[in-house]
């Protein structure tokens, strides 16, 4: 891979039967890219994640991926409510998701908290009334040089 891969996806507000598609199409290109199986289960976990967050929450927007020979850049950006208070909504079982949401059996209160254990990085910027932003960082392990030794 000589530059990044970028890939981006308007994600639709309340579609849930095409939530999935983004982060299934990420993580098949990192397989086609030859990404290791534990990053792409990672990248799988948060890309679903902040896909369904755009589902459920934000009443749909941009699910971007970057990925360089070093690392996978996740950032979803949303227009909805924003996030009162990130400290609560980063705790495992808080959910604000209504009840018929739960009914499906999502809002589980476990999306924020499983894409910050996924990442290396994790980042959240958000403003009540104006959107939310979440950015992952997932560094790619490097392999070592290989050192060639004359004799």
């Amino acid at each position: 891979m000589d530059g990044p891969v970028c890939l981006e996806y308007q994600v639709e507000g309340d579609d849930f039967l095409a939530a999935g598609e983004a982060s299934n199409n990420i993580k098949e290109t990192l397989k086609m890219l030859g990404v290791p199986s534990g990053i792409c289960r990672r990248a799988a976990v948060v890309t679903y994640e902040v896909e369904m967050n755009l589902v459920i929450h934000a009443g749909g927007g941009i699910l971007k991926a970057s990925i360089s020979p070093e690392r996978l850049v996740i950032q979803a950006e949303d227009q909805g409510p924003g996030i009162p208070d990130v400290s609560l909504a980063i705790q495992e079982g808080f959910s604000t998701a209504p009840d018929h949401i739960r009914e499906m059996g999502f809002g589980a209160g476990m999306g924020l908290p499983n894409i910050k254990r996924n990442s290396d990085e994790f980042g959240i910027e958000t403003e009540v009334g104006r959107g939310t932003t979440v950015r992952s960082v997932i560094v790619f392990p490097q392999e070592p040089d290989r050192v060639t030794e004359s004799q």
